[in-house]
């Protein structure tokens, strides 16, 4: 089944690269696990796995049916402000980083760390991108991300985003 020119016209090539990275973290940590037990990063990426998956389900019950991997907002979707985007403006992207943290850290897995760390600026490229797309369909959008931070609720931005 091809792929609709739509699918790459809301964002899909983001997508596509996302699968790929997270794919790697995933295929990474399985075939450069550490053999020795280490308890502590274990439990770590333990916590990591579950606070991920937490904020991802609090950003899917948000959205609802306008749940979306494509970063270009449908012609349906509303301007989302309640439950945990009123503290942050991208849980399923922090969501994701997270979770890839956390596995990466359960198979102790350096490479599987390394192409995780590589999640985090590829997410805030994507939201950028994505960003400018909700400035354009939501007037209140600027004001929404002068008050609600990007990816973790502890680093409020002073300034407009970019």
């Amino acid at each position: 089944m091809p792929v609709s020119a739509s699918f790459f016209q809301r964002g899909g090539s983001w997508v596509l690269i996302q699968f790929l990275l997270m794919a790697a973290v995933v295929v990474l940590a399985w075939g450069f696990r550490a053999t020795t037990p280490d308890g502590w990063l274990q439990w770590l990426g333990a916590v990591a796995l579950l606070a991920g998956a937490a904020v991802g389900l609090a950003g899917v019950v948000a959205l609802g049916r306008a749940t979306t991997p494509l970063p270009k907002p449908a012609d349906s979707a509303r301007l989302v402000q309640t439950g945990i985007y009123a503290s942050v403006r991208h849980p399923l992207y922090t969501s994701v980083m997270v979770l890839a943290l956390g596995w990466a850290l359960l198979w102790r897995s350096w490479p599987a760390f390394v192409a995780a760390l590589a999640l985090i600026p590829f997410f805030q490229a994507k939201a950028r991108h994505e960003e400018r797309w909700l400035r354009e369909r939501f007037p209140d959008y600027a004001d929404y991300a002068r008050r609600v931070p990007r990816f973790l609720p502890l680093f409020r931005r002073a300034r407009p985003p970019l």
